[in-house]
């Protein structure tokens, strides 16, 4: 099972303009969706571009079936659950950290064509069911524990109890991205970021995921997402690169 949490490095200015503001949930908690797991796959697996329904011009409504011309990837970070919980049960703030087991790399492929005629109103489905890529080396907390970084307490808006940190910290993890063409004789980084920009950390996304009561098994995996350069960006920086080839995979 893969369940992929969603988050962000700050607030209204990660987006360009009014009408792509967050949504007001955004700041309260860790919004996310649920994917599958049987497409998650080690680092070098070969990934097939997908077919489905997508609309062949900017204008059209009615949409063809074809391989996907806007295949995306995004630049993740992952954490594995450790022991976790009982159906019906919660995971406290003050125990979160024992349930998570490490973190990996990930890249969640994506059909942006595929996503963008099936995504409303309940979110991508086959837009990004057919791969999502991870490092084959799980980095352990305690490996990472070295690298964490305080933060300050978030106060604008202030979280509901449940997800408020008695020592917030994040971790300092420089990420980047590089894309090698066919034609070219070396990979080209396209985008740069670091982890401890998230907004909110791994321990109150796995606490929000169960506050339901939702049971997390050991080896379920979160992948975080959305990752900025700094809290004043204003542009994407996990970042969205959109590959247009004409050419089927």
């Amino acid at each position: 099972r893969k369940q992929v949490v969603s988050t962000q490095s700050t607030g209204e200015l990660c987006l360009e303009g009014k009408t792509n503001a967050l949504q007001p949930n955004w700041l309260h908690l860790p919004v996310g969706y649920h994917g599958r797991a049987s497409s998650v796959v080690l680092s070098g697996t070969p990934i097939r571009r997908p077919a489905g329904q997508i609309l062949p011009s900017p204008t059209a409504t009615t949409p063809v079936f074809g391989a996907s011309r806007l295949l995306d990837y995004e630049l993740e970070m992952g954490f594995f659950v450790g022991p976790g919980n009982k159906f019906g049960e919660t995971i406290k703030m003050e125990d979160a950290a024992d349930q998570i087991f490490g973190m990996v790399l990930m890249n969640d492929w994506s059909s942006r064509d595929i996503q963008k005629w099936e995504y409303v109103p309940l979110g991508p489905f086959n837009g990004k069911n057919f791969g999502t890529t991870i490092s084959p080396w799980v980095v352990t907390m305690d490996a990472l524990a070295p690298f964490r970084l305080p933060l300050e307490p978030k106060t604008d808006p202030e979280p509901l109890p449940y997800l408020v940190e008695k020592d917030s910290y994040q971790f300092d993890i420089k990420l980047f991205a590089a894309i090698q063409g066919e034609n070219m004789t070396k990979p080209e980084v396209v985008s740069t970021s670091n982890f401890k920009y998230m907004y909110w950390s791994p321990r109150q996304q796995l606490v929000h995921h169960s506050v339901t009561g939702c049971n997390m098994r050991p080896g379920d995996l979160f992948g975080i997402w959305y990752h900025l350069r700094h809290r004043t960006s204003r542009i994407w920086l996990h970042v969205r690169i959109v590959l247009e080839r004409n050419k089927r995979s």
